[in-house]
């Protein structure tokens, strides 16, 4: 009896220690680009579930798309944080971030065409339900999500953190994902005005839509690395904000619950 009790312990550590947030390295490719994914999920959950995009500022694919990953995981989703530049590669130095960024903005088609790779990549996983799909993303990956939502993706929601805001006439009707814009008040790089002609088409074309301004927050508020980047280049605008972070986040799973219990 007691050897079986010692059985029976080792192998239930052994379940357990295997159990929970898992993350594996994807290799995949589009339009002959290498590109570097990184997926979270929780094994302990049963069943398929939502899974989120998750697009990176324009530092590139970091360490803070795929923290984003797996705190996505531990509340339940399968998360990708996708490679938007090709090979996993990031950026030192604020000039080369804006070349990779304006490259990847230049050929939108392309840029599109990795998005849209990612997305399949996603719903393909076992632990997917491929009919529910968000996409989140801070900075660039913010303007990227929002632009895939206008142009009509085939999405549940889309969350867009210290984003840029796209330009252009919506059509109604033509985006499906519930949308919700997450900016600071104090982001010096958003233009009070584009930001009125920006919420005022998209209240217009989109059933659920919504823009909330975080109070004292600048950008890249939810970056915990912002405030060595401001002080390393000299960047006023940039500054991690906890309370705006944490109030951002609540939002975006508040939308999720509600978006994928429809």
């Amino acid at each position: 009896m007691r050897i079986l009790l010692s059985f029976f312990l080792i192998f239930s550590v052994a379940v357990t220690a295997q159990a929970g947030i898992q993350t594996q390295e994807i290799d995949y490719s589009s339009g002959g680009a290498k590109l570097k994914g990184y997926l979270a999920w929780d094994d302990s959950i049963q069943g398929k579930r939502p899974g989120v995009l998750v697009v990176h500022e324009w530092w590139g694919h970091n360490e803070h798309a795929r923290e984003r990953a797996r705190m996505l995981a531990e509340l339940g989703y399968t998360a990708l944080a996708l490679d938007m530049y090709g090979d996993g590669k990031t950026a030192d130095h604020p000039e080369k971030a804006g070349e990779y960024m304006n490259a990847a903005m230049k050929d939108w088609e392309g840029s599109k065409a990795k998005f849209n790779e990612a997305k399949k990549l996603l719903q393909g996983h076992a632990t997917v339900d491929p009919k529910h799909i968000a996409s989140i993303g801070f900075c660039f990956g913010g303007t990227v999500s929002l632009r895939m939502a206008r142009e009509g993706a085939d999405l549940d929601a889309v969350v867009a953190f210290h984003a840029g805001l796209p330009k252009g006439p919506v059509s109604a009707g033509n985006v499906k994902a519930a949308v919700l814009v997450l900016n600071g008040s104090d982001d010096a790089w958003l233009d009070p005005k584009g930001v009125a002609e920006f919420k005022k088409e998209m209240s217009a074309a989109v059933k659920d839509f919504n823009y909330l301004i975080l109070a004292g927050a600048k950008h890249g508020f939810t970056n915990k690395q912002a405030d060595d980047f401001r002080k390393k280049f000299k960047i006023d605008n940039l500054e991690y904000n906890k309370e705006a972070d944490q109030k951002a986040w609540s939002a975006m799973q508040a939308l999720f619950k509600r978006v994928f219990a429809r």
